[in-house]
């Protein structure tokens, strides 16, 4: 049976919280990736995504260069560890709806991510397709929300 350190991308980048979003951004193009873990030192406080950065930086009106990453990351951070069973991580995966993991080491490293790329590529192409199927089902957010920055975009009046 297959654990995730088989699969997992090994090797992570990580910022700081009081990494600016330019910075992550900048980092996100240069490896061609959507997420970033954010450390205080050895210890996970969050994960920032480029979808943070589109709705909490560039709807808002922020501004990238002098916005830390403490103030947009998402802080709830979901992981596993190298040595689980790929089928229970991508269960939990399917039941979460989450497209990407952080992986720790028993001592609560940071080791590596796990992505549906990763199970696509060097797991099952069925499992990862059956997974991405269950993350995909929409979730019927509701839109009732809106931030006063999305104008005509969220419904909103024009101006």
């Amino acid at each position: 049976m297959k654990q995730v350190k088989d699969v997992m991308t090994s090797g992570v980048r990580t910022l700081s919280p009081n990494d600016t979003v330019v910075l992550a951004a900048q980092a996100m193009e240069e490896l061609d990736i959507g997420s970033l873990p954010v450390c205080d030192g050895s210890r996970i406080v969050g994960m920032v995504t480029d979808r943070d950065i589109v709705l909490r930086v560039v709807a808002q009106d922020l501004a990238p260069k002098s916005t830390p990453l403490q103030n947009v990351m998402s802080t709830q951070v979901e992981w596993v560890f190298e040595d689980e069973s790929l089928d229970n991580v991508t269960a939990r995966m399917q039941q979460l709806q989450i497209r990407r993991l952080p992986v720790m080491d028993r001592e609560n490293r940071l080791v590596g991510m796990l992505s549906l790329g990763d199970l696509a590529s060097k797991g099952s192409p069925d499992q990862a397709g059956a997974a991405l199927a269950d993350i995909s089902e929409p979730s019927r957010p509701t839109r009732s929300g809106q931030s006063a920055a999305s104008g005509a975009a969220g419904g909103g009046e024009t101006a």
